[in-house]
């Protein structure tokens, strides 16, 4: 088997039925999917199964999170390599077949990303070459293989046997941050992260927190920042990224409430202010507001 792919669902029944044909209808490889179902509820297990009957459902009884509904599938995976697939995607029809190509030409690289573009055809940026906080936070990373930190958790290509090796996602993180916390391990076990430019996914982008109130999703993201920096920075540097962000935060809040009353676009000043406002929150949370 050349392939096993995983998608992890929650409330997207209208998109993974695309996803799934993009995925069945490509050529030149073997694989096996895997839907993981985090209890939605708006049907989404029920139209697998009755739309994909050859696809491997596995439905959550609750919504366990992305990373820990990928690693129940990793076991039953039999592929050479795993693809971890959003259900916002879609696939070209010899993607598959040009990642493989690419894994099997590249036995340094652990885990790669294809070109991502949008619905309109215009690129995505995909392609990180620093983590979270690597201003104040390199010297603690040491040195790590290659020049790409982290591709982009849309679609990502990883060794199967790499994989199961270094224990899947850690599922402290729920949802943000996987990704980078993954490529980091991966790279620590010697192996470099890739891009396939010849591969190419179109991503929506965004669609499993349509529901989601904007403030609280920038919530989600800076706690699992602060569960980056926590488990790969040492105590000093975490609190020099807090001290920074909060000020920076404070900054921002002050020069959006004066410039409010002159600004046309009242909603999107509001919404910057809300964004700051959470993050203000979150880093006092986490060492209170003090020292900044």
């Amino acid at each position: 088997m050349d392939l096993s792919l995983i998608i992890v669902s929650y409330n997207c029944a209208d998109l993974i039925g695309e996803c799934l044909s993009s995925v069945l209808g490509s050529s030149g490889v073997s694989l096996e999917v895997f839907v993981v179902d985090n209890a939605s509820r708006d049907g989404s297990a029920e139209m697998v199964r009755e739309r994909f009957p050859g696809v491997r459902l596995i439905a959550n009884s609750m919504n366990r999170g992305f990373g820990a509904a990928n690693n129940q599938a990793l076991p039953l995976c039999s592929g050479r390599y795993t693809v971890l697939l959003n259900p916002d995607t879609a696939v070209s029809a010899e993607s598959l077949l040009k990642m493989v190509r690419f894994m099997d030409g590249n036995a340094r690289v652990g885990l790669a990303g294809p070109r991502v573009k949008n619905p309109d055809g215009s690129r995505q940026d995909s392609v990180s070459y620093r983590y979270p906080g690597h201003r104040y936070g390199a010297a603690d990373l040491g040195e790590l293989p290659g020049d790409i930190a982290c591709v982009l958790g849309a679609c990502q290509i990883v060794r199967t046997g790499l994989f199961r090796s270094i224990g899947g996602f850690d599922e402290d993180f729920f949802l943000y941050g996987e990704d980078q916390d993954l490529c980091l391990r991966i790279r620590r076990q010697g192996f470099e992260i890739g891009f396939m430019d010849e591969a190419e996914i179109m991503h929506y982008g965004g669609q499993s927190e349509r529901q989601t109130p904007p403030a609280e999703v920038v919530r989600k993201k800076v706690r699992a920042e602060y569960l980056f920096y926590r488990k790969h920075y040492c105590e000093e540097t975490v609190r020099r990224i807090q001290k920074a962000q909060r000020k920076k935060a404070l900054w921002r809040i002050f020069s959006l409430k004066l410039l409010f009353p002159l600004t046309a676009d009242k909603m999107k000043v509001r919404s910057k202010l809300a964004k700051y406002q959470v993050i203000r929150e979150e880093t006092e949370a986490v060492f209170g507001s003090g020292g900044a």
